[in-house]
């Protein structure tokens, strides 16, 4: 803490000496005592304008970047409330550490990441209270106490900065403005507002209030402790001091004005009689400015004159000499260019015996090859039906790609429109911990059977396209949805998501890890390998795009401010539905879909509840827009991948949640029940398809109906405290299975299509070399033709130059004299003009000289 000390001196009349005996001289007036100015903790050359000290709204608190430690007097704090603090943790009691109280509102969040400096108590910062909520501390006594503050950012540790925003009110005023953790200290750091000065009422109430402007507001702790005694300041004595003897004698408030008043007369009248002496002196000096001035604005002129005649001179001279450097590089350019010329002209002769001689072997050459001139256009003629086969063969190639696609996509039409293949995980720690029962039957999984055992000892056996045991991996569940990729780059809408209840590995199935990538990636992956396949027929344009429904509302995880605008489901021209401003990522290679996909998911909103720690709450769909154009007859094609990871479904009594989290695991069934009322529709071939009801099963309207193609991954889980939910989801793939998009149409004999493509291929390859060696025939003959043609351009261009060269050689000649001639006659001139100009100069310095020393004796008689 630094002392500013202020002494107020006053002025004495020096004639004031009634107050001390005649031998002691004038005393001087000072204060009794001086003023001390405490500014916190912290000295005036410490404070700057820092982030942090901008978003703190009271003067006499401060942020602190370090943890909570053991003070010296614990009697001070009067409480201290761990924020979301757990039950099972050992609180310090002589500290009077408390648990989550005195709340209303937010939710929960515990990390087991360590905290760094986090002080004494490290336990503290992995807690913490999440949401718009308030704390009422009731019961205490009318006074002034201290609140702390205890904050860490333990959600978004990887930034950026900005994403949580969010002010503090203490008894309704606000205590913390725009407020950003993540900016200040960053992820996993404690940061403390101290001291807060609050005034408890008689009511004996103290009131926090969070509330966010981006994001939900978090603390870890609150500290109440008891505010110290302020000292009252003493009033000052004035005194008047001897300046012989040092006596010090005091003064009466009357008496100190009297004195101030004399010596404020006294400094008025010399102030007046300064002025007048100001003034007079003033306008002298403005009569002697002016007459100064005339003169020199005279002088001025003169000068002038005298330096444009100079300069006219001085450029004269320069031209003079200019033009004699012309003539010189004139004559020395001529004589250059001549020579130049001369060699010139020696080297075209030469070139021109070597052209004759090169003419009389082309000419030999030539009626060789009109000798051969027969045979070529027999090999022309054999070239061009080479080339009208080629032609042919094209043609039937492109038919019989068409014919390809449309038998493939019939085969997949025979299997079904919609497929659905089930997967089963395999029991984790927790439910082999506890030796959970097992309640799936594999024993027909090879056939696509799969068998329940429920209450009673009894079993319910369900059908499916495709049933993976947990022994399968993600190979395997790949390798029955590839088929589908073909088809999106055929041309056709595809549709692939996941169902099941939260924790049964839906995420897993379709996102997987670096090491185990899932259906989202090896899709990608493998439109990239097909469409590198038919680069040479067909070109792609592939851009990714990454969104999730929650609480429906549509948000974009690539966009850099989500929740700026709102995105609504628009249909355009040609009846399709899309997301105007959604962000369109073009990707080239599987790095860069990657490098969305991570994106993608880190923005994606989870939470926790009873059956899972980090829920998904939220329906993320990964769109792929494929443009196809056919470069053998100009068809284009524009086709939609929809990747959906579906949200949990499960029952609101399992999850037991509240606030926010009931409200998202609402609207998570609503959409889910939605997308049955859509299957149910379209398997009963309903003439209304219920597609509106949900932006879930709005966005899908273009997947789940018409000619697209959808596959559901419906995910279970083989315990048996989980049999309710299990026997939900798989009543619900049974009805999808049930659906029909398109009619089913008769088997194709896939041998005959092998002997087509084999054809096809055998035709590609001798067109290939028929077409080579036509262009090299064609090549020769325009190789020869322009060797003779370029041969007699030169020789006649040749003879052109040599007469040019000539012409300009004579042109040049007679120029050169008569610019000489005319040169020498400037010169002449130049020099009449030169001579009358020296005089004149001559003349004008004599009459300046006069002049100026008439004016010079003039101004001295003024000046004097």
């Amino acid at each position: 803490m630094e002392d500013f000390q202020i002494d107020a001196t006053v002025p004495v009349d020096p004639n004031v000496t009634s107050l001390c005996s005649p031998e002691i001289p004038n005393f001087d007036f000072v204060s009794g005592e001086t003023e001390k100015l405490e500014i916190g903790d912290t000295s005036i050359d410490d404070c700057d304008d820092s982030l942090g000290d901008s978003m703190v709204c009271d003067p006499n608190s401060r942020l602190v970047p370090t943890g909570f430690t053991r003070p010296n007097r614990t009697d001070e704090t009067i409480m201290f409330i761990n924020a979301g603090g757990d039950d099972s943790k050992v609180l310090d009691s002589e500290l009077n550490i408390l648990r989550d109280t005195y709340f209303e509102g937010g939710d929960v969040l515990r990390t087991e990441e360590s905290i760094v400096e986090a002080g004494d108590f490290p336990f503290i910062y992995q807690s913490a209270r999440v949401g718009n909520f308030c704390y009422r501390l009731n019961n205490l006594l009318p006074g002034e106490y201290l609140i702390d503050f205890h904050f860490a950012e333990i959600i978004n540790t990887n930034g950026p900065k900005g994403i949580r925003v969010f002010n503090v009110y203490v008894q309704d005023e606000k205590v913390l403005a725009e407020f950003d953790i993540f900016s200040v200290v960053g992820a996993n750091r404690p940061l403390l507002l101290v001291d807060l000065r609050v005034m408890v009422m008689d009511d004996g109430l103290i009131r926090v209030r969070f509330e966010g402007i981006n994001g939900s507001p978090v603390v870890c702790g609150i500290c109440l402790r008891k505010a110290p005694q302020v000292s009252v300041p003493r009033t000052s004595q004035d005194y008047i001091k001897c300046e012989n003897c040092a006596t010090e004698i005091e003064i009466s408030p009357t008496r100190k004005r009297l004195m101030r008043a004399k010596a404020h007369d006294k400094y008025e009248k010399k102030i007046a009689e300064l002025s007048e002496r100001y003034e007079h002196k003033t306008n002298e000096c403005h009569e002697a400015w002016m007459s100064l001035t005339s003169a020199n604005e005279q002088l001025e002129k003169v000068l002038m004159e005298l330096d444009n005649k100079m300069y006219e001179a001085r450029s004269l001279d320069q031209t003079v000499v200019t033009q004699a450097d012309c003539l010189k590089s004139i004559t020395s350019k001529y004589e250059n260019e001549k020579r130049h010329w001369a060699k010139a002209i020696d080297t075209l002769h030469e070139k021109i015996q070597i052209m004759k001689r090169e003419q009389s072997q082309l000419s030999q050459e030539a009626h060789e090859c009109v000798e051969g001139i027969p045979e070529l256009y027999k090999m022309v003629d054999g070239v061009q039906a080479l080339v009208s086969q080629c032609e042919d063969l094209k043609q039937k190639y492109s038919e019989e790609q068409a014919k390809r696609k449309e038998l493939y996509n019939h085969i997949q039409e025979t299997k079904g429109n919609i497929r659905v293949f089930c997967r089963c995980r395999p029991l984790n720690k927790e439910e082999t911990s506890t030796k959970s029962a097992t309640i799936v039957d594999f024993d027909g999984a090879k056939d696509g059977e799969l068998g329940v055992i429920t209450g009673n000892n009894s079993k319910k056996s369900f059908k499916f396209d495709r049933v993976y045991t947990p022994k399968d991996g993600q190979v395997d569940v790949f390798s029955d949805a590839s088929p589908m990729v073909v088809s999106v780059l055929d041309g056709y809408n595809v549709c692939i998501f996941a169902y099941g209840q939260t924790g049964t590995g839906k995420t897993f199935t379709m996102e997987g890890t670096p090491q185990n990538r899932g259906v989202n990636y090896r899709t990608v992956e493998q439109l990239f390998e097909v469409a590198r396949e038919r680069k040479e027929t067909i070109s792609y344009n592939i851009s990714v795009s990454v969104l999730e429904v929650y609480n429906e509302q549509i948000r974009d995880l690539l966009a850099t401010s989500p929740g700026s605008k709102k995105l609504e489901i628009k249909q355009s021209s040609d009846g399709s539905h899309h997301v105007p401003g959604l962000v369109e990522a073009k990707v080239e290679n599987i790095n860069e879909v990657w490098n969305v996909l991570q994106a993608g998911s880190n923005a994606r909103s989870v939470g926790s509840n009873n059956v899972n720690e980090h829920s998904s709450r939220s329906h993320c769909m990964l769109s792929i827009m494929v443009k196809a154009k056919n470069l053998m007859n100009g068809d284009c094609t524009k086709s939609t991948l929809w990747l959906v990871d579906l949200a949990g479904s499960e029952r609101l009594a399992k999850t037991d949640v509240q606030g926010e989290r009931l409200k998202e695991a609402q609207n998570i069934n609503r959409s889910l029940s939605a997308l049955g009322d859509v299957i149910y529709a379209l398997a009963t071939k309903s003439s209304h398809i219920p597609y509106r009801n949900s932006k879930l099963t709005h966005l899908l309207q273009d997947s789940l109906g018409g000619d697209s193609k959808t596959l559901m991954f419906v995910q279970i889980s083989p315990s048996e405290h989980d049999v309710s939910e299990t026997l939900s989801s798989l009543n619900f793939a049974t009805r999808v299975r049930g659906v029909e998009l398109g009619p089913a149409r008769k088997q194709v004999d896939t041998g005959e299509i092998q002997k087509l493509k084999a054809m096809v291929e055998k035709a590609r390859h001798e067109s290939r070399s028929k077409d080579e060696s036509i262009k090299k025939l064609e090549e020769n003959i325009q190789s020869l033709e322009g060797k003779n043609k370029g041969r007699d351009n030169s020789y006649r261009s040749l003879q052109e130059k040599n007469k040019d060269l000539e012409n300009q050689l004579d042109s040049l000649h007679n120029q050169s004299e008569k610019q000489y001639a005319q040169l020498q006659e400037r010169l002449k001139s130049r020099d009449e003009i030169c001579s009358n100009l020296q005089q004149k100069i001559k003349e004008l310095e004599c009459k300046l000289r006069e002049r100026h020393q008439s004016d010079s004796a003039a101004y001295h008689q003024k000046v004097s």
